[in-house]
């Protein structure tokens, strides 16, 4: 299965929290997997964040750091082509989306992704109308 994971999603898999488990087993069952260039800027700045809060101690942020900049060996990184831009303008057009989310999606449709994977419901909505199969590792009543 051709699995594409956006940032919201794949933070899970270095800081433990409501869908990391499910994540994993996608991960797990996946032939290829596929990141948007963008996710490792999103998730040290977001790792950053946690950082400067103290909800995430130095010893624990480069751990995290370290496993990211691993994980991203095994995975195709999408780029951010003139097709990924023009696809993500329609998708701001047509759904309530913010920039860096529309750019996600519409990577994974370049991509023909078989699933994809977000913790975001307006991305996840903009996904399905899109006609990708998503899934959801949010919160329930996020």
């Amino acid at each position: 299965m051709k699995l594409f994971v956006d940032s919201s999603s794949f933070a899970k898999r270095y800081i433990q929290e409501f869908g990391s488990d499910e994540l994993d087993d996608l991960l797990q069952d996946a032939s290829e997997l596929a990141l948007c260039v963008i996710l490792v800027p999103e998730l040290i700045s977001g790792l950053n964040r946690r950082l400067r809060e103290g909800t995430l101690t130095d010893e624990n942020y480069k751990k995290a750091k370290t496993l990211l900049l691993d994980d991203i060996h095994d995975a195709t990184i999408l780029q951010l082509t003139p097709a990924v831009i023009s696809c993500s303008v329609k998708l701001l057009e047509e759904n309530v989306l913010r920039s860096m989310d529309a750019l996600h999606v519409a990577c994974a449709l370049e991509w023909k992704a078989d699933i994809f994977v977000t913790s975001d419901r307006r991305q996840l909505e903009a996904a399905i109308n899109s006609g990708l199969r998503a899934e959801y590792l949010g919160q329930p009543n996020a």
